[in-house]
C-alpha cells in the first residue's frame, strides 16, 4: 500500500482534528496578513486569501464567518502575539529593570509583525471597527504592562497614581516613535528609546532613579 497523500488544507479541516484545525487557522491568519503587510488592506479578499492558503472560499467563511470576522481574528491574533512576546521578557526583582525590558520588545514586536501592527494601531482595513469585545479582548493581552507599572508603584519606583496612566503615557510615546520609525522618518530606534524612557522617568518618585 502507497503513503497516504498528505491531507492539504481542506482536508485537515474535514477529519476535524482541533490540531489541524489550530494549524488551518494560523495558517489562513499567517496568509491574510501576509497581504496585507505586502499588498495593502485590498488584497484581502476571501478569494485571493483562499487561492494563496490552498482552500477554499467556504473554509473561510465557516471558521470565520465573514470578511469582518477574519478582520477581527486578524486584530485579536495580533496582539496575542504581542502578549507573547512580552511575556517571554526574563522577569527581574526590580519591576523598573523590568519594564525597561518590555520597551524594546515591544519595538521588535511591531517591526517583527508589521501587517498585525497596522491593524491592530493604524487602522490598516478601512471600515474595519473591531468590536467591543476585541477591544476588551485585545487590552488585556498587554496587561503585563500595567502588572509591572503597578508592582513599579508599590515598590516606590513611581508617584501613587492609576498605572493604566502610566502606560497608556509610555504607549503613547512608543506608537509615535514607532510610527515615524516604520514610515521611513527615522533610521534607528535611538528616538524610541529616548521617548519611551521620557516617558517613565515624569512618573519617577525620584527623578535620579
Amino acid at each position: 500500500m502507497g503513503t497516504p497523500a498528505p491531507l492539504g488544507l481542506q482536508g485537515a479541516y474535514a477529519r476535524g482534528h482541533r490540531s489541524n484545525y489550530d494549524e488551518l487557522r494560523t495558517r489562513l491568519l499567517d496568509v491574510a496578513n501576509g497581504l496585507l503587510a505586502s499588498a495593502g488592506p485590498e488584497s484581502l479578499t476571501v478569494r485571493r486569501i483562499a487561492a494563496e492558503a490552498g482552500c477554499s472560499t467556504q473554509l473561510i467563511y465557516t471558521m470565520f464567518g465573514s470578511k469582518e470576522g477574519l478582520a477581527e481574528a486578524l486584530y485579536l491574533e495580533g496582539f496575542e502575539r504581542f502578549r507573547r512576546r512580552l511575556e517571554a521578557v526574563p522577569k527581574r526583582d526590580d519591576p523598573l529593570e523590568h519594564l525597561h525590558l518590555l520597551r524594546p520588545a515591544y519595538r521588535e514586536a511591531a517591526l517583527a509583525e508589521p501587517g498585525y501592527y497596522s491593524l491592530m494601531f493604524d487602522r490598516a482595513i478601512p471600515g474595519f471597527v473591531p468590536s467591543e469585545r476585541a477591544r476588551t479582548l485585545a487590552r488585556a493581552a498587554l496587561n503585563i504592562v500595567d502588572r509591572v507599572i503597578a508592582d513599579c508603584i508599590s515598590a516606590g519606583h513611581f508617584v501613587p497614581t492609576q498605572p493604566r496612566k502610566i502606560a497608556d503615557a509610555l504607549w503613547a510615546a512608543a506608537h509615535g516613535a514607532l510610527s515615524l520609525e516604520r514610515a521611513g522618518h527615522l533610521p534607528d530606534g535611538k528616538t524610541y528609546e529616548i521617548v519611551t524612557n521620557a516617558a517613565i522617568r515624569a512618573f519617577l518618585a525620584h527623578p535620579s532613579d
